[in-house]
C-alpha cells in the first residue's frame, strides 16, 4: 500500500507541476494574464483540503453523504435559473459567481454523487442484485443528477458521470441482467436528443470529417492535430510553440494537451498518458485492499472519476473522440476542477491509509490487546 501511495503522489505532483509550467508558457499568448498565479491559489487551497480529507476517516462521509448530496443538487438547480449569480457563457449556465468568485457547481455533485453511492451499496449490499433497491433506487439519484447536468448543458460531464456511475454499480454487485436494458433505454435516449441536437450532430459531423470542416466546426480539432504534429518526438521547445498566439481556441484549458505535444513533443505527451494510466492501477490497487465496503466503492468512483476524465480528454485533443469539453485533470486551467481533483486524491489516500492500519493490526493482534487492555497486579 505504501508503494501504491507514494506512485500515486508522485504521478499527481509531476501532472500539476507541468500543468504550472505549461499554463505559463500559454500566459506568454497574453500579456497581462493571471490564471497561472490563480492556479497556485488554487492549488493550494486543494492541497490544504486534500491533506485534511486524507488525515481524517473517510468514514465519516457516510454521515454527511445526503445533506452533502442535496445541497450539490440545489446549487446544480440554482445554476440553471437566470438570476445575478448564475453565469451563462457559451450558450451554457454553468457556474455561480458569489463574491466576486466563480464554480461549477456540476464538480461538487461529481464528488457528492460518488459518496452516495458507495454509502448507499454499503448500506443494503444484501439487496443490490435485485432489480428494485439495487438499480431502481440509485438510478433515481443518478437520473436527478444527470438531467440538472444535461439541462445546463453540458453532455461531456453526464456522460461522464453516467459511466462512473454505473461501473460503481456493476462494482457493487448489480447483475448484468437488470444493468443492460436500462443501459439500452439510456443509450436510445441519449441517440434521440443527440439526433435532435443541430450543434451537437456537427461535431459529430465534423469528427468523422475533419479536413472537410478545418475551417469551420472543426477548426479547433484541427489546430490541435497540427500542433500535435508539428511538436514530433521531442517539441519546438518550452514556449516555442505557435499554436497558442490566437491559432488554437482553448489551449489553456480542454487543450492543454496539444500546447504539451507542440512545444514538448511525443514523449511528454505520452508521458502524461503514462501517468494517468499509473495513477488508474494504483487507484484501483487502493480500491482492491480497502477495508470495508465503502472503501471499495468509494476509491473505485473518485480512481475511475479521474481516469476517464483524463482519457475522454486525450481522445479528444488526438480527435480519436468528439468534441466533450472536459477539462485534463490537474493540468488544464480551472480552479473548480482543480479543487476536486485534490479532494478525489486526499479521499483515496484516506482509504489507503485505513487499510494500511487495518492490516497493521492484523499481524499483530497482540500489540493491540496489550494497549487496550491494561495488566492487574
Amino acid at each position: 500500500m505504501k508503494y501504491a501511495t507514494t506512485i500515486l503522489v508522485f504521478c499527481v505532483a509531476a501532472l500539476f507541476s507541468l500543468g504550472l509550467v505549461m499554463l505559463y508558457s500559454s500566459s506568454m499568448s497574453q500579456p497581462g494574464a493571471n490564471y497561472p498565479v490563480a492556479q497556485v491559489i488554487c492549488c493550494g487551497l486543494g492541497l490544504t483540503a486534500a491533506g485534511m480529507v486524507a488525515c481524517a476517516d473517510y468514514r465519516h462521509l457516510k454521515k454527511i453523504s445526503l445533506p452533502l448530496f442535496l445541497v450539490a443538487i440545489t446549487l446544480l438547480a440554482v445554476v440553471l435559473v437566470p438570476s445575478s449569480i448564475s453565469v451563462k457563457a457559451g450558450g451554457a449556465r454553468r457556474w455561480l459567481n458569489i463574491a466576486h468568485q466563480s464554480f461549477q457547481p456540476s464538480e461538487l455533485v461529481k464528488l457528492a454523487l460518488v459518496i452516495l453511492l458507495a454509502h448507499y451499496a454499503e448500506r443494503y449490499q444484501r439487496v443490490m442484485p435485485t432489480f428494485g433497491r439495487g438499480l431502481v433506487v440509485p438510478g433515481v439519484l443518478i437520473g436527478l443528477t444527470l438531467g440538472l447536468i444535461f439541462l445546463e448543458p453540458d453532455w461531456g460531464t453526464a456522460l461522464l458521470l453516467a459511466t462512473v456511475s454505473g461501473i460503481m454499480l456493476l462494482v457493487a454487485g448489480v447483475r448484468w441482467r437488470h444493468f443492460f436494458p436500462p443501459l439500452l433505454v439510456g443509450a436510445a435516449t441519449f441517440m434521440i436528443f443527440l439526433l435532435n441536437n443541430p450543434v451537437r450532430m456537427k461535431r459529430i459531423l465534423s469528427w468523422m470529417n475533419p479536413e472537410e470542416t478545418k475551417e469551420g466546426v472543426g477548426y479547433q480539432a484541427w489546430q490541435a492535430m497540427l500542433a500535435l504534429g508539428s511538436g514530433g518526438w521531442t517539441g519546438l521547445g518550452l514556449g516555442n510553440g505557435r499554436q497558442k498566439f490566437g491559432y488554437l481556441p482553448e489551449h489553456q484549458t480542454d487543450f492543454i494537451l496539444a500546447n504539451i505535444g507542440e512545444e514538448l513533443g511525443l514523449i511528454a505527451t505520452l508521458g502524461v498518458v503514462a501517468a494517468f494510466v499509473v495513477l488508474l492501477v494504483c487507484g484501483i490497487y487502493i480500491a482492491w485492499n480497502s477495508r470495508d465496503t465503502f472503501g471499495l466503492l468509494l476509491a473505485t468512483g473518485l480512481t475511475f472519476l479521474i481516469a476517464l476524465q483524463a482519457f475522454i480528454n486525450i481522445g479528444v485533443v488526438t480527435s480519436a473522440l468528439p468534441n466533450k469539453g472536459l477539462p485534463l485533470p490537474f493540468i488544464s486551467r480551472g480552479g473548480s476542477n482543480l479543487f476536486l481533483m485534490l479532494v478525489c486524491v486526499g479521499l483515496l489516500l484516506s482509504v489507503a491509509r485505513r487499510a494500511a492500519d487495518h492490516r497493521s493490526a492484523a499481524r499483530h493482534p497482540s500489540d493491540v490487546e496489550e494497549t487496550a487492555i491494561p495488566q492487574t497486579a
